[in-house]
């Protein structure tokens, strides 16, 4: 087994952490706020450290899940990141969902440093994290992927190397677009068979066993007509995630109409206080506009 840093207890990390340790592996972790390190080594075990380089400190493999790009340059570099204390030939790990360009940023840096750096970002949702059941996609070098693959495995469903540094990051936009569309979708459905007097539940289903069918539609029909949406990924998130996307598109020169367009419904959502709500929230708006 072996000597583990995880950087980052939120939804995500946090039961990540857990199936690590589970998995007979040596955990230190490391969180902002180190109340909630303290808690979660009294809940699962392992120890905690007070700063990314002492979590680092001889581990084989450091994992993070944070927030943002400005977070993970945080516990990668400085005299208190974790690239301080790795040794050569160590992996570093990245699950956060951050723009390609810090992922290379980080990459170069690490190789500076003899250290390797694999881009993998996540999908599966809180549930997911919790049921040790994300679908991974990882950038990097061939090697390195081969050996943080087997760690990965404690929380993966599927983990694969999609290419070079940032091609992990460049899958996940692609996963979030993909969401995004359907998302609308479904809550367009939704909102225009409340209006027509249908029965959602019925309707989804018969058409859920058919074309229409999503992961999206299974998992979140239910809470969406109810109006539920304490759960999953927060449009907060979601809309940080879409402004990566939107940006890398520009550089790109890529079109993507339909994900610029349910980025501003998602800023309709946060503008009526939904910004922690679940990303299924898209359904609330049309509710809101369609009484207005």
């Amino acid at each position: 087994m072996a000597k583990i840093a995880f950087l980052g207890l939120g939804v995500m990390g946090g039961p990540m952490a857990a199936h690590l340790l589970r998995a007979g592996h040596d955990v230190t972790v490391f969180n902002r706020t180190a109340a909630k390190a303290e808690a979660w080594v009294k809940a699962y075990g392992g120890q905690s450290a007070p700063t990314p380089r002492a979590a680092a400190q001889g581990a084989e493999f450091v994992m993070a899940c944070v927030g943002n790009d400005d977070d993970l340059r945080a516990v990668c570099l400085g005299d208190d990141g974790a690239f301080a204390a790795m040794t050569a030939g160590s992996v570093f790990v990245d699950h956060t969902t951050v723009s390609a360009q810090v992922t290379r940023e980080l990459h170069d840096a690490a190789r500076a440093k003899g250290l390797d750096f694999v881009d993998a970002p996540v999908s599966g949702g809180q549930a997911g994290a919790e049921n040790g059941a994300l679908s991974i996609m990882c950038g990097g070098a061939q090697d390195a992927f081969a050996r943080a693959e087997p760690v990965m495995a404690a929380y993966a469903r599927v983990a694969r190397l999609m290419g070079e540094s940032g091609a992990g990051q460049i899958a996940k936009m692609m996963n979030q677009i993909c969401i995004a569309g359907v998302l609308q979708g479904l809550s367009e459905a939704l909102h225009f068979g409340e209006k027509a007097g249908m029965d959602g539940r019925a309707v989804v289903e018969v058409i859920s066993q058919g074309a229409a069918g999503s992961w999206q539609m299974q998992n979140r029909h239910a809470t969406m007509l109810e109006g539920g949406f304490d759960h999953g990924f927060a449009v907060d998130w979601m809309r940080k995630d879409l402004g990566i996307c939107l940006s890398a598109a520009d550089e790109l020169g890529a079109s993507l109409p339909l994900t610029a367009l349910v980025d501003q419904f998602y800023k309709d959502v946060q503008a009526m206080g939904g910004g922690r709500w679940d990303t299924s929230a898209l359904i609330a708006r049309l509710r809101k506009f369609g009484e207005d």
